[in-house]
C-alpha cells in the first residue's frame, strides 16, 4: 500500500489513546526488519531518518526502498525526516516521497522558530506532507545537533498553544525532560507539563528521546497525549551489540548471514517490545485502508 502522511495516523492514535513508534533506520536492511515486525503485530509504524542518513544513503533511494517494502505489508506506514534545520534538505525529501518532515528551529528565538516552521508548513501541507516542530530544547545528541544538559529547556504550555496557532503545525514535539541517546540516570520527565500542554493544543504530541525511558513512563506519556514516540539509539545499539557479541563468542565465524541474522533478530525483538509498550499492536485497522 502507498506511504501515508503521518498526520491522520497520529490523529487516530491521539483519539484512540495509543502511540505510534517512529524508528530511526540507518541502513536499507533496517527498513525491512522494522516493517516486517510491525506487520507481524498488525501495527502502524513510522520509519524516520536523520539528515546524516539522508546524506549517506540518498533521499530518493530511501523513499524508493520504503515504497517498495511497503508493497509487501498491509499496514499504515509513514516516512519521516527527523531533526532537520535545512530548508533545502526538507524540500529534497518531500520531492523524494517523504510523507512527514521535521523542521527543528528550536535553537533559535521563539519568533524565528515560528517563522521557519511556518515556512515549511506553508509548503508541506499543500502537498499532503505532515510537519513536526520542536518547542523548548531536548537535551542530548541527535546526528550533528548537540544540546548540553545545562542548555536544555522545557516547553512552556502557553507558548505551545500560541506556537501551534501561529504556525499551523500539525504535530508538536515539546521538550518535557527527555533526552536523546541513552540515559546515564533516571530521566526527569515532567508529566504535569505534558498534561498541561495536551490540554491546550489539539494536535498530536511527539516524545523525543524515547530510547531507554522506563516502559511505565512511556505508557504514561502516551496516555497523557504523546501520540508519536521516537526510538533511535536503543534500536541501533541492540543491532550493533548482537554483531559484537557474535564476534566475541565466535571470532572465526565470518559469514555475514550468520551475524546479520542475529543482529536482525535482536533489532526485531526491540521493535516488537516498543510497539507493544505504546499499545499500537493490532491498530492497523480499516481507517487506513
Amino acid at each position: 500500500m502507498p506511504l501515508l502522511s503521518t498526520t491522520p495516523m497520529l490523529e487516530a492514535a491521539k483519539k484512540e489513546k495509543y502511540g505510534i513508534v517512529a524508528f530511526n533506520v540507518h541502513s536499507f536492511d533496517s527498513i525491512y526488519w522494522v516493517l516486517e515486525t510491525a506487520a507481524e503485530l498488525k501495527s502502524p509504524v513510522i520509519l524516520q531518518t536523520t539528515v546524516g542518513t539522508v546524506q549517506s544513503l540518498g533521499a530518493k533511494a530511501i523513499a524508493d526502498t520504503v515504497k517498495a517494502a511497503a508493497d509487501q505489508y498491509q499496514i499504515p506506514i509513514g516516512l519521516h525526516l527527523d531533526h532537520c534545520t535545512d530548508f533545502d534538505v526538507i524540500l529534497t525529501c518531500i520531492r523524494a516521497g517523504y510523507t512527514s518532515v521535521m523542521i527543528d528551529a528550536s535553537m533559535h528565538s521563539y519568533e524565528e522558530n515560528v517563522r521557519r516552521t511556518k515556512e515549511v508548513v506553508d509548503l508541506a501541507l499543500k502537498v499532503g506532507v505532515n510537519v513536526e516542530a520542536e518547542l523548548g530544547k531536548v537535551g542530548g545528541v541527535e546526528d550533528d545537533i548537540v544540546v548540553d544538559e545545562k542548555d536544555a529547556e522545557k516547553a512552556v504550555p502557553s507558548e505551545c498553544r500560541q506556537f501551534v496557532e501561529e504556525t499551523g503545525v500539525p504535530t508538536l514535539a515539546p521538550a518535557i525532560g527527555t533526552a536523546h541517546g541513552i540515559y546515564k540516570g533516571v530521566p526527569d520527565i515532567d508529566f504535569d507539563r505534558i498534561e498541561q500542554i495536551a490540554a491546550l493544543v489539539d494536535v498530536p504530541l511527539v516524545l523525543h528521546g524515547g530510547s531507554a525511558v522506563p516502559d511505565e513512563d512511556v505508557k504514561r506519556c502516551v496516555a497523557l497525549g504523546m501520540a508519536k514516540v521516537n526510538v533511535s539509539t536503543e534500536l541501533k545499539n541492540a543491532y550493533s551489540e548482537a554483531i559484537r557479541d557474535h564476534f566475541s563468542n565466535e571470532p572465526e565465524s565470518l559469514d555475514p548471514r550468520m551475524y546479520l541474522q542475529k543482529a536482525k533478530q535482536a533489532a526485531k525483538d526491540m521493535v516488537q517490545s516498543k510497539i507493544r509498550i505504546v499499545g499500537s499492536e493490532g491498530k492497523a485497522h480499516p481507517l487506513y485502508q
